[in-house]
């Protein structure tokens, strides 16, 4: 199925939680000299216009970063990447992942970025001239079977489905695990909707027999309207680097302030 455009739901407080996590992951690797891969699966178009009626319609971004961002203080990487890409992009723009990823790399660094849908490809691929990424129009899974371990072996991968296609529950932990027999030394980052009903919740139990050391981070909100089925945003990370964990935790402590009352610094 390709139906699934990011644009409908950029912004939102899934966005904040991984955006802010990959933000932090990258300016962490990058403190060292050695250069690094960045690998995501499921790349979308990469930058947003949350000016777009598309965004406006769901109102996701309304109810999430631009209610969200001030939680963040200035010098975090997550707010700095947001005013790199309204610098570039003009004020309404939204970095997604490939974005944030491209803001926060070295010359010295290897971004490859997957995508199918043949529209989001189409703008992945002018925005991605200008990033120096190499952008694979394949299943994701089948770039980063192909491309791990690789050069530079150090490095990091975001595993971002729509999660259309039901099967994707099951099959994405037989996918880490075969990445990580590969890449042992890789972070993977994987993304999950905590949706009425726990569909993800087998595939966590499978995630955590095969990774008993990874990290799992969730966030509740309400539905952002009536029928909508998410509830809050997960990740699952394996390999996570030295405070991570002290990191999601703020990001925790970020999203309860969101629903407190009283002036949100």
């Amino acid at each position: 199925m390709l139906s699934y455009q990011h644009l409908y739901h950029a912004g939102n407080l899934a966005d904040v939680q991984k955006h802010a996590t990959l933000a932090w992951v990258l300016d962490y690797l990058t403190r060292k000299d050695k250069p690094l891969t960045y690998i995501e699966t499921h790349a979308g178009r990469g930058v947003y216009d949350l000016g777009a009626d598309e965004a406006v319609k769901t109102g996701e971004a309304a109810a999430g970063i631009a209610l969200a961002e001030a939680l963040f203080p200035p010098d975090h990487p997550y707010r700095q990447r947001l005013e790199e890409a309204r610098a570039a992009y003009g004020p309404m723009a939204y970095p997604g992942s490939p974005l944030i990823a491209a803001l926060g790399l070295r010359e010295t660094d290897s971004l490859h970025l997957a995508e199918l849908h043949p529209q989001e490809v189409a703008h992945l691929k002018v925005e991605a001239k200008d990033w120096g990424a190499h952008v694979h129009q394949q299943d994701g899974f089948e770039m980063a079977l192909a491309l791990t371990p690789p050069t530079p072996r150090r490095g990091l991968m975001l595993i971002d489905p729509s999660y259309e296609v039901k099967a994707d529950y099951e099959a994405i932990p037989r996918h880490m695990a075969s990445i990580h027999r590969k890449w042992n030394v890789g972070i993977l980052i994987l993304w999950y909707p905590v949706l009425k009903g726990a569909p993800h919740g087998p595939m966590l139990r499978a995630l955590e027999t095969a990774f008993p050391e990874g990290l799992r981070h969730e966030i509740r909100f309400p539905p952002v309207r009536d029928g909508h089925r998410m509830e809050g945003s997960g990740l699952f990370i394996v390999n996570p680097p030295y405070g991570l964990d002290a990191e999601l935790k703020a990001i925790t402590s970020r999203f309860a302030r969101l629903s407190k009352p009283g002036p949100k610094p």
